[in-house]
């Protein structure tokens, strides 16, 4: 590969990394090109070489996506049938210790009413729930369609208690 273009690809990934991060910190609305473009230590016009701002917020969604389900399906490829649920749990805790900003730009974007944003919002989360609930599937789990919604449901009230950094929501009683 030449040279220009491992770089090309690099800089792509350091715009994308600086992008989760500032759109994580202040949010989408209020992010500017320029601010990620600080972040990544590029030019401006050089993030416009690759992204638009909603193009760039697509793009990092889809890298947060496929964060968890490359972890998942490291779950389904190591854990026996009777831990596959504590594992997808242990995995997404790894994400929320080590990825924070992913997970807070997911919950971020779900608000986001705009087309190509809500798209890449729905085929992620569609993604995860499919490989989960096969994977339950799979392994013989009762009601696997009913115990992936739960499994879903509480990796959203994780999230919200990661955010508002209030664990006790996640305590069981």
């Amino acid at each position: 590969m030449p040279k220009g273009t491992v770089s090309s690809a690099n800089r792509r990934t350091d715009i994308i990394s600086a992008a989760i991060e500032v759109f994580a910190e202040i949010g989408y609305y209020r992010a500017t090109t320029a601010q990620v473009a600080e972040r990544a230590a590029i030019s401006q016009p050089y993030v416009y070489r690759f992204f638009t701002k909603e193009s760039l917020l697509v793009e990092t969604l889809e890298v947060s996506w496929q964060r968890i389900l490359h972890a998942f399906q490291r779950v389904i490829d190591s854990s026996s049938p009777d831990q596959l649920e504590l594992g997808f749990i242990r995995a997404y805790e790894e994400i929320m210790t080590s990825h924070r900003s992913e997970i807070l730009l997911q919950m971020q974007a779900q608000t986001i009413q705009d087309a190509p944003i809500r798209n890449a919002m729905r085929h992620g989360m569609s993604q995860v729930q499919q490989l989960v609930r096969d994977a339950f599937e799979q392994a013989g789990i009762a009601d696997a369609a009913a115990r992936t919604s739960d499994f879903l449901a509480r990796g959203m009230l994780c999230n919200v208690a990661m955010a508002m950094e209030m664990p006790e929501l996640m305590k069981k009683r």
